[in-house]
């Protein structure tokens, strides 16, 4: 492992968060006439959506849209892109967002009001880790896995330049 400075969330405290997650989202939607439509946003999303999607006891459809403000930085360069968009119809279905990090909310904020003006039933968002640290304006996801600090994360599907998203667990990294 290098370049990684230590290990902050093991497999085990990730998985027991998902399930936690998991849970939260199968009594909510247990009720609803149609599958919500999950949406992953690329690329840092995919290690958590495929792990919460495999502890839900409710149906879903599952589609992906790329949404890119870091680039090969270690912030966020504020400028939110749709690089590729969703291919699913989400007019009057109700729709869940999963993002791997909530920090500034630019790209959350963006991808959000794009899906809310395609009219679905209802829109929450999920994340893996909520870094309320940065925030640059109001902005909570529905269903969170954890709180971190002000620490560059990698591992999980986080990356940085498109290193360690392999990595099982999360690891702080020193990023210039």
């Amino acid at each position: 492992m290098s370049g990684t400075e230590r290990i902050l969330l093991d497999e085990a405290a990730i998985s027991a968060a998902v399930k936690r997650v998991g849970a939260q989202i199968s009594a909510d939607y247990a009720a609803r006439a149609k599958p919500p439509v999950i949406i992953g946003v690329l690329k840092g999303s995919f290690v958590f959506l495929a792990d919460l999607i495999r502890t839900l006891t409710v149906p879903c459809e599952i589609d992906f849209l790329t949404a890119k403000s870091y680039g090969q930085n270690s912030h966020s360069s504020g400028v939110v892109q749709i690089v590729k968009d969703i291919d699913a119809d989400i007019t009057g279905r109700d729709v869940i967002i999963t993002e791997d990090i909530l920090e500034s909310a630019n790209t959350l904020r963006s991808v959000c009001e794009i899906l809310r003006s395609r009219s679905p039933a209802s829109l929450k968002v999920c994340v893996f880790l909520d870094k309320n640290v940065k925030r640059e304006a109001p902005f909570e996801a529905d269903y969170k896995c954890f709180d971190i600090g002000d620490e560059f994360v990698v591992g999980y599907g986080l990356d940085y330049a498109e290193k360690y998203r392999y990595l099982p667990y999360l690891a702080a990294i020193a990023a210039e």
